[in-house]
């Protein structure tokens, strides 16, 4: 961001909420000034004297401050900031602002505010994947808050793992910086307006027996800010993505599949499109004949005879009168990158092949960042390492500005 804005960060009471000090620390670096209002239960994780010492104001805690309401007020704290970041979002604060709860100062400025909201869970796995939460998720998007994570991975608790970790600060930063940037540009721009665009994205699960699938090691996080990143430029969405534990984009049409075949259905549903955006890990065997039973171990073992799933890419690429104008394939290599993208983008028919180096040593499978090469006929371009949610802007941008190129040769 090449200007400072105001932000105010909502903390809450998780055992994540030490990150904030350092996520206050960058804000500030990066020129924002920070104010902060801490809910009660938020004091047993971070002290006011060291958040103050670092954003250099008063925390702000009591709804009924005589003091603070007189100089400040919940009501202008609500209005006199660029945006509002809650992090940790705890299971309580989620649902005291899906109930519309004004109890205390967090959740007061939250329901006064009429800026742009962003929020940052953090919980234990039960926690977010309870019935209840998904629900005030639900509603909290159905009312234009924006939501960043939560990551998946180890608890503080000793043995519970899943989804649930508050993203890391560089994710936050990415994040506060995105909701900004489309509140100040893409509103106005409207790059991809009146588009429509397909986005496919996550794992497939292609079954063995009940119990048991082939899948990639996808957690479909570069599909679905794909989906965020055309939302925010105007375009109408709809994103196909495979099993992920994921919240979806505000205003996307999600289309959940669990097969390739099931994803190419839902793909060729969704036709027409001016562009379609291949990010799914699509399994590319699956079991000729799957079992109807579990298969038991002891019993030696079976025999799994594979064959080849549906090519998605390829077949919508050569599609004729439904093909969209723009084709953008991902290929995820081990070895050899470029020249394997180069292969595929032949092969498939594809417009631009976005390849990335997904070896162990990279960390990209499943990670917060990605570093791709956009391979086009006749060129290469290699981005520097950035976040998923920077290098699905960026890949965007570039697609609207494609799509206005040929219109405008055209005419």
């Amino acid at each position: 961001m090449s200007s400072a804005k105001r932000i105010l960060l909502i903390i809450g009471g998780g055992i994540a909420a030490y990150k904030c000090l350092e996520l206050i620390r960058r804000l500030r670096d990066r020129g924002h000034s920070v104010r902060v209002v801490m809910t009660k239960a938020a004091h047993h994780f971070v002290t006011p004297l060291s958040v103050g010492a670092l954003t250099n104001e008063r925390v702000l805690t009591d709804l009924f401050d005589l003091d603070d309401e007189r100089e400040i007020g919940h009501i202008r704290l609500a209005r006199d900031h660029d945006l509002i970041l809650a992090a940790p979002a705890t299971a309580d604060l989620l649902a005291r602002m899906a109930g519309g709860h004004a109890d205390d100062l967090a959740t007061a400025v939250l329901l006064a505010t009429d800026k742009p909201v962003l929020v940052a869970p953090a919980m234990n796995p039960a926690m977010w994947l309870n019935p209840a939460t998904q629900r005030n998720v639900a509603q909290l998007e159905a009312d234009g808050i924006r939501f960043v994570g939560p990551a998946v991975g180890e608890m503080a608790e000793r043995g519970e793992a899943g989804p649930g970790r508050l993203v890391e600060v560089p994710e936050l930063i990415d994040a506060v910086e995105t909701a900004l940037t489309s509140e100040t540009e893409t509103q106005t721009t409207g790059d991809l307006a009146g588009r429509h665009v397909i986005v496919t994205s996550g794992p497939t699960h292609e079954p063995i027996d009940p119990v048991r699938y082939l899948a990639n090691r996808s957690s479909g996080k570069q599909g679905f800010e794909l989906a965020a990143a055309a939302r925010q430029l105007g375009a109408r969405v709809t994103l196909i993505t495979g099993p992920v534990s994921l919240s979806p984009p505000q205003g996307v049409d999600v289309v959940r599949v669990k097969t390739a075949a099931e994803m190419l259905e839902a793909v060729q549903a969704a036709l027409p499109a001016d562009i379609a955006v291949f990010a799914a890990a699509v399994a590319d065997w699956r079991i000729e004949t799957p079992h109807v039973e579990k298969i038991k171990k002891g019993e030696g073992a079976p025999t799994l005879r594979l064959t080849e799933n549906p090519d998605i890419l390829k077949t919508v690429a050569q599609a004729g009168p439904t093909r969209p104008r723009l084709v953008i394939g991902f290929a995820a290599e081990t070895e050899d990158v470029l020249g394997y993208a180069k292969k595929k983008l032949k092969s498939k028919r594809a417009d631009w092949i976005i390849a990335n180096d997904v070896s162990p040593a990279t960390g990209i499978m499943g990670g917060e960042n990605n570093t791709v090469h956009v391979v086009t006929v006749g060129a290469v371009e290699s981005w520097p390492e950035m976040s998923k949610a920077k290098v699905a802007r960026k890949i965007m941008l570039r697609a609207a500005e494609h799509l206005h190129a040929k219109r405008t040769a055209a005419e």
